[in-house]
């Protein structure tokens, strides 16, 4: 009966996060939010489910089956909506915070350990943020986790369903291909080489009957391998291994996926360079962060027991092998600050461990980042009490683009005016972190995730107050029909309007980026123009444009001679037309 509820309260919990923040507002933001969407319904829409296309480019960097699952929803749901395409990043995290429950139980053979594991994995701030963008990477958390559960069940000498265990992790290895390349492949079999050093089973002539690494690579490639020789055959050239990434070069899928995706990309040599890199030591530190509250208890892990001799012990050893593996693969590598999250659910065990004994630091700390965060809170509504708050919450911000090649890079545009926007959120936020304050000092695991349960609906409300900012949908609402759409800069920049209007558009300077290889595919639509083409487009008396661009280009265009006329302002985002009152 203990067993069923603390499952309960698991799942409950994580639906209580994930699905009641599918809903929108906020929208999808503008960048790889709503171009996931909008792949997604290219794909339900032109039946094509190979070649993943954006604005009529091929898009063929990502594996497809986050476009797969989320055309699925749509068709399910009835249709394209946001929340629909919020669906399956929604329930892959509810489903990891249960698998992490069960793998936790049956390694533990403790309820109580397993819930807490499950909490920890289900309220984290990290798993709750990098959900906020339609990526995979949490999908992909999920097939390792599975993956690597069901290796360590196979190695077991009492498991009496060994076969079947090995099979679900080589099938959860292929779907990993499937959502995010050969990452997929390499952590789960990295870690599993680092456990079989580790237990002396190497060359274990038992461990690898029990592993089955003929048949299990059969089953994989039957699973991953059909969708990827048919991108190769439906974008050739077929075979290519240049190690070099050459701007304006068109090598087929095999070459861009495989080596400049992959090879290329962890040697930092890959072309177009679209992102950036978190300092080593804070990619490292940052997990303190990610994993808040519960990062609490990190003093404690290091205290476990990590021999071999038990169940608990071997889960342990395994969880450490994972952690370790992909913290330094990434030490030397690009590092973003969602690519740890595959470790998150080895975390999520050791800190359930470390809670069952915790050590004398852990409450008082805990204690005291509740209460500096619940002062913090406070002395910012004192500090924003009576500012006005006129328009949006753009006008509040500053502009840092250089830092938004991060994940997180639109952090550093707050500014403390623009908290003034935030007051019901701050309230929300307070009231969370006096409750967990309360829980701090009560020691309670399940004080501790309602805080996280109400932070994180904070959270959303504070998504709420950025969406003008953060995304378009002001401006895709007030786009007339007909006429050609412009979009000044990249694709990625105005993606949501993309979205929300399924319209194409003519990009402005924008080949560039993830839109840029694709474009010299042969027969690639021409939707690119540079300044000379759109001012003489622009100056038609016959022809209907409208332009979308940010504030900061705005003279840049007037200096083209364009003639201006306003249809929309939101978040520091303008959309204009080549006619007066044509809107």
């Amino acid at each position: 009966m203990m067993k069923r509820r603390s499952e309960m309260i698991v799942v409950f919990v994580a639906a209580l996060i994930y699905l009641g923040c599918i809903v929108s507002p906020p929208s999808l933001m503008d960048d790889v939010d709503a171009v996931q969407a909008q792949i997604a319904r290219n794909m339900l829409e032109s039946g094509d489910y190979v070649t993943a296309r954006l604005n009529g480019i091929a898009y063929l960097e990502k594996s497809p089956m986050i476009y797969w699952l989320m055309a699925g929803s749509y068709a399910i749901f009835g249709g394209v909506s946001d929340w629909a395409a919020r669906i399956p990043v929604a329930l892959s995290a509810i489903a990891l915070a249960w698998l992490v429950y069960r793998f936790a139980l049956w390694g533990s053979g403790c309820e109580r350990t397993a819930m807490r594991a499950g909490l920890v994995i289900a309220t984290c701030i990290g798993l709750f943020l990098f959900t906020r963008i339609q990526i995979p990477d949490v999908m992909l958390t999920l097939t390792i986790a599975l993956a690597l559960w069901g290796f360590l069940r196979a190695l077991e000498p009492d498991e009496p369903h060994a076969a079947r265990w090995i099979y679900i992790a080589y099938t959860a290895v292929a779907i990993g291909l499937l959502l995010k390349g050969l990452i997929a492949l390499l952590f789960p079999v990295a870690t599993a080489g680092l456990y079989l050093v580790f237990t002396r089973q190497l060359f274990s002539r038992e461990a690898w009957r029990r592993i089955r690494p003929f048949t299990g690579t059969l089953l994989a490639l039957a699973i991953a391998a059909p969708w990827h020789i048919a991108a190769t055959l439906a974008n050739p050239p077929y075979w290519d291994l240049t190690f070099r990434s050459t701007p304006g070069e068109y090598r087929g899928f095999f070459w861009f996926y495989f080596m400049n995706e992959h090879v290329l990309r962890f040697l930092n040599l890959r072309h177009p360079r679209d992102y950036n890199t978190v300092p080593r030591a804070w990619f490292w530190a940052f997990h303190w962060l990610w994993l808040f509250p519960w990062s609490a208890y990190f003093g404690g892990v290091v205290r476990l027991d990590f021999k071999p001799s038990t169940r608990a012990g071997r889960m342990r050893l395994l969880c450490a092998c994972w952690v370790g593996f992909i913290l330094v693969f990434f030490t030397f590598s690009t590092t973003q600050e969602y690519y740890s999250m595959p470790c998150y659910p080895a975390l999520a065990i050791l800190l359930a461990y470390a809670m069952m004994n915790p050590t004398r630091e852990a409450r008082p700390l805990l204690i005291a980042l509740t209460a500096a965060a619940l002062l913090a809170i406070v002395a910012i509504l004192v500090k924003v009490n009576g500012l006005a708050t006129p328009g949006d919450i753009s006008s509040a911000l500053t502009s840092n683009p250089d830092a938004y090649t991060l994940s997180l890079g639109h952090m550093d545009d707050l500014t403390i005016n623009s908290f003034a926007y935030l007051r019901v959120p701050l309230v929300l936020a307070g009231l969370a972190f006096a409750i967990g304050l309360y829980a701090s000092i009560r020691r309670s695991a399940l004080g501790l995730a309602s805080m996280m349960v109400i932070f994180l609906h904070a959270a959303r409300l504070a998504l709420v107050t950025f969406d003008p900012y953060l995304a378009s949908r002001p401006l895709a609402q007030a786009l007339p029909p007909g006429g050609t759409l412009i979009v000044d800069n990249q694709y990625y920049a105005f993606s949501s309007i993309f979205f929300y209007t399924n319209r194409k558009a003519l990009l402005l300077n924008g080949r560039v980026n993830n839109l840029e290889y694709g474009s010299y595919a042969p027969g690639a639509q021409q939707v690119f123009i540079d300044d000379a083409e759109f001012a003489r487009r622009w100056q038609s008396t016959s022809e209907q444009y409208y332009l979308c661009v940010e504030k900061p280009q705005v003279d840049r265009i007037r200096k083209l001679g364009a003639v201006l006329h306003l249809v929309k302002e939101s978040g520091g985002k303008f959309l204009f037309s080549n006619h007066e009152n044509s809107h």
